[in-house]
């Protein structure tokens, strides 16, 4: 079996399991198998596979044709140019996650601490710390995610510290000038019509935020106050349709600032503490 014709032979199964992009989820999973990167395929297209090789690809289509996401299978998913580490104990970061980070370095570069409530992976907080400095903090309910997060940000030489609790429950008063979240915001309503990579895979409290989706986006703005410094900012992802109700959670802070995506959506609000 050569590289290409186990590429041709993955994408047509891919593609009659109506799998999105399946000739690139086909490279990227023999890429894995391989050990190597996709452009390699290009100049070796004639390469036969070793048997250890064909066995691990067979295995990883069997996998995604399953409905497992490809970034489970191979483990990893880059956010904001930097590979991070993913397993199903945590949410794989998603590229409209970064624009929170592009809100946070425009508003609030110069805080000297930063929290990220619910951190999953650590993609916002490692991210957040290696690109501003800051002493940064991370919160996590899962036990599983923390120590996802942890190992993130020790392989990509962030000093990130985390805490295991609900929210910002453990968190001192006064203590942060920047506090960033991507909270859970799917309602419990819409589980049975997610995609099956999302709803059987990924963890259900990384996902849905209560019966109307809105329940953490409440917790988080309520407690807000508290553990911000006077100005510090509030900078969270916001989900589809969530828009008017952050808007009126957010209705006596400062400088309050909705983002949209490159799609034209709103995907971050932000606010500034009294």
């Amino acid at each position: 079996m050569t590289v290409q014709t186990a590429l041709l032979q993955g994408a047509e199964l891919l593609e009659r399991a109506g799998i999105a992009v399946p000739k690139l989820t086909a490279e990227v999973l023999l890429a894995h198998a391989m050990r190597c990167e996709r452009v390699y395929f290009y100049a070796h297209p004639e390469q036969e596979l070793r048997e250890v090789e064909w066995l691990h690809y067979g295995r990883y289509l069997h996998e995604r044709l399953n409905g497992k996401p490809t970034q489970y299978i191979t483990k990893r998913q880059e956010f904001y140019g930097r590979e991070f580490r993913v397993t199903p104990d945590v949410l794989i970061p998603r590229p409209e996650t970064e624009h929170v980070v592009e809100v946070a370095l425009e508003l609030a570069r110069g805080a000297s601490r930063v929290l990220d409530i619910g951190t999953g992976s650590g993609a916002l907080a490692v991210t957040l710390q290696l690109e501003t400095l800051a002493e940064t903090w991370a919160t996590d309910i899962s036990p599983a995610a923390a120590a996802m997060a942890a190992e993130n940000a020790k392989r990509l030489g962030s000093a990130v510290r985390l805490v295991v609790c609900d929210l910002a429950e453990a968190i001192a008063a006064d203590s942060f000038d920047l506090v960033v979240s991507n909270p859970p915001y799917v309602p419990l309503t819409q589980k049975d019509g997610l995609q099956r990579e999302v709803r059987d895979f990924e963890p259900h409290v990384a996902l849905f935020g209560g019966e109307t989706g809105f329940e953490l986006y409440d917790r988080i703005a309520a407690d807000a106050p508290r553990v911000l410094r006077p100005g510090g900012w509030l900078i969270m992802e916001l989900g589809f349709g969530s828009l008017n109700h952050v808007e009126q959670l957010l209705h006596g802070w400062r400088n309050v600032r909705i983002a949209p995506d490159l799609a034209g959506i709103p995907r971050v609000a932000a606010a500034q503490r009294q």
